[in-house]
C-alpha cells in the first residue's frame, strides 16, 4: 500500500471528508474547518508527533486564509521520512480556527506567530498574545497581503 492510501484510509476510518493528495515533498490533507480538530486528533493517534510549522496563506481575492499545519514523528522512525500538511480554509474578515496545541504542544509558539503576522485567532490557545512584534505593528497584520510597507528610500 502506498503511504498516501495510508493517509486516505485514516480520514476515511476516522468519518473526515479530506482531500489528500500529494505536494512536493509532502502529502497534503485538506479538510473542512468543522473536521480540522478531528483530522488532527485522527494524524496524532496515528503516530504524528509533533508540529513542524505553522504556515497561513493569504489569498486576498477569494477572502479567505489557508491555514497549514507541517507534521511529522520523532518518535516512529517509520513515519519521521513523510510529512503531512493537514489545512483547512477560514474567513479572512474573521480568521478563527480552533488551536491544536492540545493535541500538539509543538505548535504553541507556531500558532502565535501566525496570530501576531496575520490575526488568526486560535482559539482556546493558552497563551496567544505576541512574541515578536510590537503591539502597534501586530495590529496592523504585517503578513496580509493588503500590508502596505513603507518605502525607505534605500532602494533606488
Amino acid at each position: 500500500m502506498a503511504f498516501i492510501d495510508r493517509i486516505k484510509e485514516i480520514m476515511s476510518s476516522s468519518g473526515i471528508e479530506a482531500e489528500v493528495s500529494e505536494g512536493k515533498g509532502f502529502i497534503k490533507v485538506k479538510v473542512p474547518l468543522e473536521q480540522w480538530e478531528e483530522a488532527a486528533k485522527a494524524l496524532a493517534s496515528n503516530g504524528f508527533d509533533h508540529v513542524k510549522t505553522v504556515t497561513i496563506v493569504d489569498y486576498k481575492a477569494r477572502g479567505v486564509f489557508e491555514v497549514a499545519y507541517h507534521v511529522s514523528s520523532f518518535l516512529d522512525t517509520g513515519l519521521a521520512k513523510y510529512i503531512i500538511e493537514l489545512s483547512t480554509e477560514i474567513p479572512r474578515d474573521n480568521p478563527v480556527v480552533k488551536s491544536l496545541v492540545g493535541i500538539w504542544p509543538s505548535a504553541e509558539f507556531l500558532e502565535r506567530e501566525s496570530f501576531e503576522f496575520f490575526g488568526v485567532v486560535f482559539e482556546g490557545h493558552p497563551d496567544l498574545r505576541p512574541i515578536l512584534l510590537l503591539d502597534e505593528v501586530v495590529a496592523k497584520h504585517p503578513l496580509r497581503k493588503d500590508f502596505v510597507v513603507k518605502e525607505e528610500g534605500i532602494f533606488r
